[in-house]
């Protein structure tokens, strides 16, 4: 009995292991992939990926990672195992952000310079079409229902919703200057907007696709010039929303259901995105300046550990 109890323990004890989450963060300066063992709190290894790359994604059956390389104007499928690229697709010129749809079959890019989103079949590795947005779009989103593409404009201050069916602007929502980044809630109801000069957060509706509410940021001893949100993500039951401010170092944590700031976390220097661990017990923050992650654990609502990755880290994704 002795034995078989030793050997259950064993046994749970190895699936633990092969079971924990690996992160991938991108590294805009050394033209790297840094891939991280968060529950050891250690860089495995760091692997050459082209030219600036910068945003990042996996799909949702964990066996492709997708990364946007600015300066080769392009973005590359990674297998998430072996690392070795498998192909690329044809983002248009200095692709930085983008967003994969959940059935994983249409890959959407924000293409600054041209003033566009492209739509890329991911099957057939071209673009299925070119949708003319604001100046400048930068954050771009799938709603969790695949029904609508927000794409945010940073010089014409606006949200463009895209219908996914057929590919087309349907409505325009004008939002706080210089819109950073976007991310619909689990439930596809509201859409979260961060506004990197005016140091807010905004709420959407998204049946009305008006602004509900506007969240403002106040860090003891920051003067507000330093307050910049970027990345935003919001957990899977909507209790709570996260937000990068950037050079204020810190993650707001926001109360999703009254859109209270419960708290400031400090992290690195210039936090810029987050992704969530699978389970949602552990939030990753990529800090651009200080060339580190931090790690947040999420039950405590505490800060556990930072992680040096490399030079000007800027994307992560995580794969179970």
């Amino acid at each position: 009995m002795k034995k078989n109890i030793l050997g259950l323990f064993l046994t749970a004890a190895l699936a633990a292991t092969v079971q924990a989450e690996t992160v991938f963060v991108t590294l805009e300066k050394d033209n790297a992939l840094a891939i991280v063992d968060p529950i050891a709190g250690k860089l495995i290894k760091t692997v050459e990926i082209g030219q600036r790359p910068r945003g990042i994604s996996i799909s949702p059956d964990n066996k492709y990672l997708y990364v946007a390389v600015s300066d080769d104007n392009t973005i590359k499928i990674i297998d998430a195992d072996s690392l070795k690229e498998t192909g690329k697709l044809p983002s248009g010129e200095d692709p930085e952000t983008f967003a994969l749809n959940p059935v994983g079959d249409k890959l959407y890019v924000s293409n600054e310079d041209d003033s566009q989103v492209t739509v890329i079949d991911i099957k057939r590795k071209k673009a299925a079409k070119q949708i003319k947005v604001g100046v400048e779009p930068e954050g771009i989103a799938v709603s969790p229902d695949n029904l609508w593409v927000a794409s945010a404009s940073e010089t014409t201050n606006m949200v463009h919703w895209i219908d996914t069916k057929n590919n087309a602007i349907v409505e325009n929502t004008l939002v706080d200057p210089r819109p950073r980044a976007l991310s619909f809630t689990a439930d596809s109801q509201q859409l979260w907007v961060t506004s990197e000069m005016a140091g807010t957060l905004m709420v959407l509706d998204v049946k009305t696709k008006q602004i509900i509410k506007t969240v403002r940021f106040d860090v003891q001893g920051i003067t507000s010039d330093k307050i910049q949100p970027v990345g935003v993500v919001i957990d899977k039951d909507r209790k709570r929303g996260y937000v990068a401010l950037g050079p204020a170092n810190r993650v707001a944590v926001v109360n999703a259901q009254t859109f209270e700031v419960e708290k400031y976390l400090l992290v690195g220097q210039r936090v810029w995105n987050l992704a969530f661990s699978p389970d949602q017990k552990r939030l990753y923050t990529t800090n651009g300046t200080s060339n580190d992650i931090s790690i947040i654990d999420l039950d405590s609502q505490t800060v556990i550990k930072s992680v040096g990755v490399g030079t000007y880290p800027w994307g992560v994704a995580v794969k179970p």
